[in-house]
C-alpha cells in the first residue's frame, strides 16, 4: 500500500501528473488539469509532474537566458511612453499647474483621480502576500512576487503627483515636521499630511517584505552563477564604451556571470540556506506579514479621508473607507491578471506555474470585490436618500446619474458599466476558466476603476453650493500626457523586473508541491536536482 494519500493520488491522475490504465489523456473538463471540483481532492498548484529541479530550472531561466524579441519591443514601447511624463513634469515646474485644466472650482481633477487610481493598483500585492500568507492559502505562490513588485510600482508612480500638485515642489520638504526657525509646522488635524506617512509607511514596508522573499532567490542566482564560472561554462560578452571624438570605441570583455554573482551575491546579504538562516527567514516574513495587513485597510482609509473628512455633498460619507479598500483590492486584482494572463503566453513553461486554477480564484475575487463595490455605488443613493440633505441627493441624481442635468454622466455609466456588470460574467463557470475573458474583463475594471476616482472627484467639485460658481473641467494635453506617461513607468519598471529579478518565489513554490511532503517518497526517490537552491529549499518547506 502506497505511503501518499489516496486522495492526493486521485488529484495526481485527474491532473495527468500520474498515468492511468483507463485512458490517456487528461478530462478536457479539467482544463490544463488543475481545474478539480471535486473538494475530495487537492488540485495540483504545479503540472506536468515538474520536481524541483524543473521550478529552479524553470524560474531562474527567465533572468539568466536571453529574453524573447517581445521583450525588447514591449520595454522600447513602455519607456518611449514613459518619455513624456518627464517632460510633462519639467515644464509643470518651470511653469506652474496652471497647464492643467484645473481651474477655482475643480481644484482637483486628473492629479487626485490618478494618485488614488494607482494607490488603488498598489493593494493587490500586499493582500496577496500578507493576508493570503496568514491565512494559509497555497495558490498565493504562483502571483504573490509579481502582484508585490506592482505594488513597489504602483506607488511610485502614485508619488508622482502628490508631489507635483503643490505647484512649489521645491518646499515639499515642509510636509515632514522638521524644526526651523520659520517654526512652520505640518497641520497634523489634515487628512493630506496623513496620507503622507500612510503612504510612505506602506511602501517602506512593502518594499522590505518583498525583499525578504527574494533574499533565497538571490542566493540560488547567485550560486548558479559562481557554478558556471567555477565549471568555465559562462560565456565571455562584450561591453562597448563609446566615448566622445576622435576617441575610438573601446570594447572590454568580460563574463556575464561574473557580473551576476557580484550582484546577486551583493543582494542576498550573506544568505547560505542553513536552518538558521531559514528560521529566522521565515520568523521575519510572518512579522512582516502581519505588520502588513493592517496596512491593506489602513492606507487606502486614510486616503479615503481626504474626502469623506469634508462637507461637501458627494464625499461627506461615513461609507468611504471600506468602500475605498474594497475597490483598491478590486482594482488591483484587475491590475495583476492584466500584466500575468500575456506574461503566461508569453514565458516558457510558465503555464505549470501559473495554472488556469489560479486564473480562476483570482476571478473569484474580482465577482466578490465587484459586488461589494456595487453595494457601496447604490448605498451611496440610500444614504442621500435617507439623509434627507438636497444637496446630498442632488451630488448623486442630479450631478451624477440623470443624463439631462449631468454633464459627467457618460463617466458615471461607464464606471457602472466596468465594474458592476462585466464581473457579472464569473457567474458563469466556462467564463471564468477562459483566460481571454478574464483579461478583457480585467482591462474593463481597469478602466472602471479610473472612472470612478474621476466620477467622485471631479462630479462633486464642479458644481458647488451657488449656481454662479459652476464650472466644467477639461484636461489639457499636459494632463492626459502626464497620466499616459505615468503607464509607462509602471510597464517599465515592471519589465525591468521580470527581466532581472525571479518572478516566482522558488522556495515557496517547492512548498506547496507533493515532494515537500516527508510522506511522499515517490518525488523524494526521483528527485534528480544538482543545484545548491533544491536541497535547502526542500528544508525550508519542511
Amino acid at each position: 500500500m502506497s505511503v501518499i494519500n489516496p486522495d492526493q493520488i486521485d488529484a495526481q491522475r485527474l491532473a495527468g501528473m500520474r498515468p492511468d490504465a483507463s485512458r490517456g489523456d487528461i478530462d478536457p473538463a479539467l482544463g490544463d488539469g488543475s481545474l478539480v471540483d471535486d473538494p475530495a481532492l487537492r488540485p495540483p498548484l504545479v503540472l506536468n509532474g515538474r520536481d524541483f529541479h524543473d521550478v529552479t530550472e524553470i524560474v531562474c531561466g527567465y533572468t539568466e537566458k536571453a529574453p524573447g524579441w517581445w521583450w525588447f519591443h514591449a520595454l522600447g514601447f513602455a519607456a518611449t511612453v514613459a518619455g513624456p511624463a518627464q517632460n510633462m513634469i519639467h515644464y509643470l515646474i518651470i511653469t506652474g499647474v496652471g497647464v492643467w485644466g484645473l481651474n477655482n472650482q475643480v481644484d482637483w481633477a486628473w492629479d487626485i483621480t490618478n494618485f488614488v487610481f494607482w494607490i488603488g493598483i498598489g493593494h493587490a500585492g500586499t493582500l496577496i502576500s500578507a493576508i493570503l500568507c496568514l491565512l494559509k492559502q497555497e495558490w498565493r505562490t504562483a502571483v504573490n512576487r509579481s502582484a508585490e513588485a506592482m505594488t513597489i510600482f504602483a506607488v511610485v508612480c502614485a508619488g508622482i503627483f502628490p508631489g507635483i500638485h503643490v505647484g512649489r515642489v521645491w518646499f515639499a520638504w515642509m510636509l515632514f515636521p522638521i524644526p526651523n526657525y520659520n517654526w512652520i509646522w505640518p497641520n497634523f488635524r489634515s487628512p493630506l499630511l496623513w496620507d503622507v506617512f500612510a503612504v510612505s509607511t506602506y511602501a517602506t514596508v512593502s518594499a522590505l517584505f518583498w525583499y525578504m522573499g527574494l533574499i533565497p532567490d538571490l542566493a540560488t542566482l547567485r550560486d548558479r552563477a559562481h557554478r558556471r564560472l567555477q565549471r568555465g561554462e559562462s560565456q565571455n560578452m562584450k561591453l562597448r564604451l563609446a566615448l566622445p571624438i576622435p576617441f575610438p570605441v573601446l570594447t572590454m570583455p568580460f563574463k556575464g556571470d561574473t557580473l551576476r554573482a557580484y550582484i546577486y551575491g551583493f543582494l542576498a546579504l550573506g544568505w547560505r540556506f542553513s536552518g538558521t538562516h531559514w528560521f529566522r527567514y521565515e520568523k521575519a516574513y510572518l512579522i512582516l506579514a502581519g505588520i502588513s495587513t493592517p496596512l491593506v485597510l489602513s492606507v487606502h482609509s486614510i486616503v479615503s479621508f481626504d474626502f469623506a473628512t469634508s462637507i461637501l455633498p458627494g464625499w461627506h460619507t461615513t461609507i468611504f473607507p471600506p468602500y475605498f479598500v474594497a475597490g483598491a483590492v478590486f482594482g488591483g486584482f484587475a491590475m495583476v491578471l492584466l500584466l500575468l494572463i500575456p506574461l503566461r503566453e508569453l514565458l516558457p513553461n510558465m503555464k505549470d506555474l501559473l495554472t488556469l486554477r489560479h486564473l480562476e480564484l483570482m476571478a473569484k475575487i474580482l465577482l466578490v470585490t465587484g459586488m461589494m463595490v456595487g453595494f457601496a455605488y447604490g448605498m451611496e443613493f440610500f444614504i442621500a436618500w435617507y439623509g434627507a440633505n438636497q444637496f446630498e441627493w442632488y451630488a448623486f441624481i442630479g450631478n451624477r446619474a440623470n443624463p439631462e442635468t449631468a454633464p459627467y454622466w457618460w463617466a458615471y455609466y461607464t464606471m457602472i458599466f466596468c465594474n458592476v456588470v462585466t464581473p457579472q460574467l464569473f457567474w458563469v463557470k466556462k467564463f471564468r476558466q477562459n483566460p481571454i475573458i478574464i483579461w478583457i474583463v480585467a482591462l474593463f475594471v481597469t478602466v472602471g476603476m479610473w472612472f470612478e476616482r474621476f466620477v467622485i472627484i471631479v462630479t462633486s467639485l464642479h458644481r458647488a453650493f451657488l449656481p454662479g460658481e459652476w464650472h466644467m473641467f477639461y484636461p489639457t494635453w499636459v494632463d492626459i500626457l502626464t497620466f499616459v506617461g505615468s503607464i509607462g513607468i509602471f510597464l517599465t519598471l515592471f519589465l525591468l523586473f521580470v527581466r532581472f529579478l525571479p518572478i516566482f518565489p522558488i522556495a515557496e513554490l517547492k512548498a506547496v508541491m507533493p515532494g515537500a511532503s516527508p510522506h511522499d517518497h515517490e518525488h523524494h526517490d526521483d528527485d534528480h536536482s544538482d543545484d545548491q537552491g533544491d536541497a535547502p529549499a526542500k528544508e525550508g518547506a519542511h
